[in-house]
């Protein structure tokens, strides 16, 4: 119990002083390992590449390149054009728009910051100009970029698949049928806010314009597609699905668009790694961490103190959801899953829990937490992109953060809304 007041207490303890989160894991893992009496200067560098040296995660590098270059290729507006003409009939039209393209988006991205920006630098003007409330505009926008880390292919799916040793393709499976009812949930309430704010505006489109449209966004549309059609029957593994994904945006954005040049084909490439090398820090730092967590035996510590609630699984999962929740806003979605997820999936398999299904609820609830104050990083981003006062947004997305947060135990009381169709697509 010693160890984990240690750990705990150096963790937000260099959180709360603005430690970067990588030097923060780093510091945790030193303080671990001098409490722990086994004081040796090789041990954290030897743990973090065993942690980076892990072949799944091989797929992080070629989403994130796959998604940068859409971004830059012209992939995005087509996408948001599509999510028009799908659904922009509709009083509000705008707004449904920007869900069902956080829903397109996300199965070609998988990542709620690359989603809030690509998305959010496209529709917040298009709202601002359509007279809708700034705050209104990009809390809609940040509540749908959650759904990049659920609806796959996830990268966030991709390192907890490889740190508590769960296939990757089950986790992306599990989280598809959960993702379209948070894309429900977003456009119910957003029925509401169409009526009590006002908004008017339709989107319509001639019939030229539909042909051109669907011929043009068929590409983006087919991508998502092929991928989960080829990972669920097995053509490629994740990791190769992560490669395919990579060429078809390139093959797609230089040949068929002509949007992206070689020069630019450069740039992206640069960010890509740029991006890659953040993640990558923080898993190998994470693996040190989590080498010392099970050292001390804090798993065996968190059983204890949970021990009373194995044998209520619904209770034991209500109290670690709250929990989540509380993390979620002091630490980024990332760090939190590399930390936390091998202290719990222990606890949870002594209550017979189904470990996907918890996957499920993990990074749902930690993703919540990516546009929930104070450190909630695609906040930040829409805030920084449509030069939005942050308590604005934050006060006019409640509604959108309270239907997800509602799903969330949704999911938790009714496990089969998430495992019955995994079964089926399995």
């Amino acid at each position: 119990m010693e160890q984990l007041a240690y750990f705990f207490g150096s963790l937000f303890l260099f959180l709360f002083m603005g430690v970067p989160i990588s030097m923060v894991l780093v510091l945790c893992a030193m303080v671990l390992m001098y409490t722990a009496g086994a004081w040796d200067v090789m041990t954290i560098p030897n743990s973090m590449m065993d942690g980076a040296d892990n072949f799944p995660l091989m797929a992080i590098p070629f989403f994130i390149f796959a998604g940068e270059i859409m971004a830059a290729g012209g992939l995005s507006k087509r996408v948001v054009q599509l999510a028009q003409l799908i659904i922009g009939r509709i009083k509000g039209g705008l707004g449904y728009a920007a869900i069902m393209a956080s829903i397109i988006f996300a199965g070609l991205m998988g990542s709620s910051v690359g989603e809030a920006a690509a998305l959010g630098g496209l529709l917040l003007p298009m709202m601002k100009n359509a007279g809708y409330d700034e705050g209104r505009a990009g809390g809609i926008i940040a509540s749908g970029a959650i759904l990049g880390p659920i609806i796959p292919p996830s990268t966030n799916f991709i390192i907890l698949g490889a740190t508590v040793s769960l296939s990757v393709t089950r986790l992306f499976m599990i989280g598809l049928f959960p993702g379209l009812m948070l894309g429900l949930g977003l456009m119910i309430v957003w029925w509401f806010i169409v009526r009590r704010d006002g908004y008017t505006e339709v989107l319509t489109f001639t019939r030229k314009e539909c042909i051109a449209i669907l011929k043009d966004a068929s590409p983006a549309f087919m991508l998502p597609v092929l991928l989960l059609g080829g990972i669920r029957f097995g053509v490629f593994t994740p990791t190769e699905g992560g490669a395919f994904a990579a060429v078809f945006a390139i093959v797609v954005c230089m040949c068929w668009y002509r949007e992206l040049p070689f020069r630019e084909l450069l740039r992206v490439s640069a960010a890509a790694a740029r991006t890659t090398a953040v993640v990558m820090l923080i898993v190998a730092t994470a693996s040190a961490v989590g080498y010392f967590i099970t050292l001390a035996q804090i798993p065996n510590h968190i059983a204890s103190l949970f021990s009373s609630f194995i044998d209520s699984p619904k209770i034991l999962l209500t109290i670690i959801m709250l929990f989540l929740l509380l993390a979620g806003m002091v630490m980024d979605l990332t760090p939190n899953v590399l930390i936390f997820a091998p202290v719990f999936y222990p606890l949870i398999q002594q209550a017979g829990i189904d470990p996907y299904h918890f996957g499920l609820l993990f990074i749902l609830n930690l993703g919540i937490g990516v546009i929930t104050p104070p450190v909630g990083t695609v906040l930040y981003v829409v805030c920084g992109i449509g030069n939005i006062q942050l308590p604005n947004l934050v006060r006019k997305m409640l509604p959108f953060i309270l239907v997800e947060v509602v799903i969330l135990f949704l999911l938790v009381y009714f496990p089969k809304l998430s495992l019955v169709p995994m079964r089926w697509l399995m």
